[in-house]
């Protein structure tokens, strides 16, 4: 019989060695990027993170600072890197509408310039933060990665446009584009400009939750899970498009959810907002990512936030904040 021996010291070594592999983040000061590097701290990542910083930094001190716009990065920043996360981006379709030449100056033409310092240094693999929003109005039951994709705001075009600009590097690096649905729930850098958390603030301190017609259908992802999915797809050997989200649930729906964890009133205004999918995220499943988080829990992360005393301010509001600042300025 042929007894093999298990080194167990040795492979503790290489684990180690894996997790000191030189990991970028760019987007790290953001409302995903705060959460993401953190968590990769504490599990001893190496990593560096990339951010103007324009809504202060809650990052772990043992996270590498980069002070920049990725699009005036040095190529040589992505010496010795391992993998990219790509968070960095205008974060949302109203804040794209109000300056389009930036949006497009700091997407596409950003992500190209990051791309050429990455195929210079060799980097292996690039995670991109795509948007589920980019499918459009659809009125399958499921809407898979296979699907057609009918952008239909500068954001969304924008993003489509950056995967295609991913695709002409597949023969450079591992490509892994993930297309989340609307992110929700709490962060060390608060965002309440997104749909649930605009509705559970405005339970908790209007004591009204206003919605916009209430029929569309949104796929949502607790923010908790995306930090999970760029864990899950970092140690992935693999290139592809990925749908993450865990339901598809009405904005009425939404509405009604919250309402049951914060008292309120809900008042129905007329549809400004037309966008309606369902996202369905079973070939992420098919390798193993699974979520572990639900919209409830999103909403009681929120509520513990408000309810400890959350001072007011225009800093969770990314329009407000970047307008009263001059971070961006209107066409």
């Amino acid at each position: 019989m042929i007894i093999l021996q298990f080194d167990y010291k040795n492979l503790v070594l290489l684990v180690k060695l894996y997790m000191k592999k030189k990991i970028l983040i760019t987007g790290a000061g953001g409302y995903i990027g705060t959460e993401l590097c953190n968590s990769l701290i504490e599990k001893n990542y190496n990593i560096v993170g990339v951010d103007t910083f324009w809504f202060g930094n809650k990052l772990n001190k043992k996270v590498k600072i980069i002070k920049s716009d990725i699009r005036a990065l040095n190529r040589n920043t992505f010496k010795n890197v391992d993998t990219v996360i790509h968070l960095a981006y205008l974060s949302c379709d109203p804040l794209c509408e109000i300056n389009a030449r930036e949006t497009w100056e700091s997407g596409p033409l950003g992500l190209y310039h990051i791309l050429e310092g990455c195929k210079k240094h060799n980097v292996k693999k690039f995670i991109f933060a795509s948007s589920g929003s980019i499918y459009g109005i659809k009125k399958e039951k499921k809407v898979t990665e296979e699907l057609g994709l009918e952008p239909m705001t500068d954001y969304n075009k924008s993003k489509m446009i950056c995967e295609k600009v991913l695709d002409t590097y597949k023969d450079k690096m591992k490509i892994i584009n993930l297309r989340p649905g609307t992110v929700c729930g709490a962060s060390k850098r608060l965002r309440l400009d997104l749909l649930i958390n605009i509705f559970a603030y405005q339970a908790y301190f209007n004591k009204t939750i206003q919605v916009n017609g209430g029929s569309q259908i949104r796929p949502v992802v607790n923010i908790k899970d995306m930090v999970l999915a760029y864990e899950f797809f970092l140690k992935k050997n693999i290139s592809g498009t990925f749908n993450i989200s865990c339901e598809n649930k009405s904005v009425l729906q939404i509405a009604k959810m919250v309402t049951k964890i914060i008292p309120a009133k809900i008042k129905i205004i007329k549809n400004l907002d037309p966008r309606s999918y369902r996202m369905d995220s079973t070939k992420a499943k098919k390798i193993g990512f699974k979520t572990k988080f639900s919209i409830n829990d999103a909403i009681n992360d929120l509520n513990k936030i408000f309810k400890k005393g959350l001072k007011k301010s225009d800093i969770y509001w990314n329009i407000k904040w970047l307008l009263k600042h001059k971070h961006i300025r209107k066409n």
